[in-house]
């Protein structure tokens, strides 16, 4: 690997193939928002100021810690990590955080979530240094964002805004619907988009009625982890689909359901045992502007963002003290 692709690797192959998400007799005319495309612009620009800094005698430090063996966190984090057993305590989780708040050349911390329930979560993302909070999780970083200041921001919110903004779709002025309040992607994607000069709406588990607010989205943000859970019906025509969603299907019916007499993803379902589908309906995109696929769409914007977030904490902290 390059050394200027930092201490993370995330390799992610093939095009968006228009046909694998809908029926062939549909004749969709929406724009697929590849975030494979969009991840290599900004991994190039990443990696271009990770070169910047290297001549000045500073490479950006990464450190990934994954505690005991999640499948969801494995499907982000494919590379070099830090494994740590069932066992760990809350406090040697805090001790080794602590060891790395203090080493110079770690410019980047994430905690890989969600941990084993044993571990006090809020504890230790409350115990990295805002400064190497490449996550964006901290409280600090958190209330920076609210208050539009400059700040680390959570990656995958913070893909989604490049994904509209370097696809050159609007965001002022447009009603943008985010489903789901996670502190991960729901609220902090629902301030971006508010800083950003959209007119928000948070859905969630409670909201009465939430077609009523889906159908009047020009910007769709499904973050609920429901597979397929915005249909068509609940679809403004027209209207910009962010699919936030990583959903596991591993029944051949199920597959067949959301994928009627697609060939494909029938052979990948024998071939893996699973295949992916998002929070929203594939149906729903042919109703669409614009959307954004799974896989191949904000998952990829969101490994990006992260070496995008270690580079800027790099420059904050160290970028004035390479060699003279």
């Amino acid at each position: 690997m390059d050394r200027a692709s930092l201490v993370i690797g995330y390799r992610v192959r093939g095009k968006c193939d228009r046909s694998r998400y809908h029926g062939s007799e549909m004749k969709n005319t929406a724009r697929i928002l590849n975030g494979i495309e969009i991840a290599a612009e900004i991994k190039a620009e990443v990696a271009a100021e990770v070169r910047a800094l290297q001549a000045e005698g500073i490479t950006p430090g990464l450190v990934v810690v994954l505690v005991g063996h999640v499948a969801a966190s494995e499907i982000y984090v494919r590379s070099k990590v830090k494994t740590s057993a069932e066992s760990i305590t809350t406090d040697e989780m805090l001790a080794l955080i602590a060891d790395l708040n203090a080493r110079d050349e770690v410019d980047g911390i994430l905690i890989q979530l969600p941990l084993p329930g044993h571990v006090d979560t809020r504890r230790l993302l409350e115990a990295v240094s805002p400064e190497k909070d490449v996550d964006g999780f901290h409280p600090i970083n958190a209330g920076r964002l609210q208050s539009g200041r400059p700040a680390l921001a959570p990656c995958t919110p913070a893909g989604i805004l490049e994904i509209l903004r370097r696809s050159k779709l609007p965001i002022a002025g447009q009603h943008a619907v985010v489903l789901g309040r996670s502190d991960i992607v729901g609220k902090p994607a629902a301030m971006m988009l508010l800083n950003a000069h959209a007119t928000v709406t948070v859905c969630h588990s409670k909201t009465v009625d939430i077609g009523r607010y889906t159908r009047d989205a020009d910007i769709l943000v499904a973050a609920i982890g429901r597979p397929g859970f915005v249909t068509a019906e609940m679809v403004k025509p027209g209207a910009t689909l962010i699919d936030v969603g990583i959903n596991r299907l591993t029944d051949a019916a199920e597959v067949e359901r959301f994928f009627p007499g697609d060939a494909e993803r029938a052979a990948q379902l024998a071939r893996r045992g699973s295949t992916l589908v998002g929070d929203i309906h594939p149906a729903a995109f042919a109703l669409s502007g614009a959307f954004t696929p799974v896989p191949g769409g904000v998952g990829a914007l969101t490994i990006a963002m992260l070496m995008h977030n270690t580079v800027q904490a790099a420059k904050a902290r160290r970028g004035g003290r390479g060699k003279a």
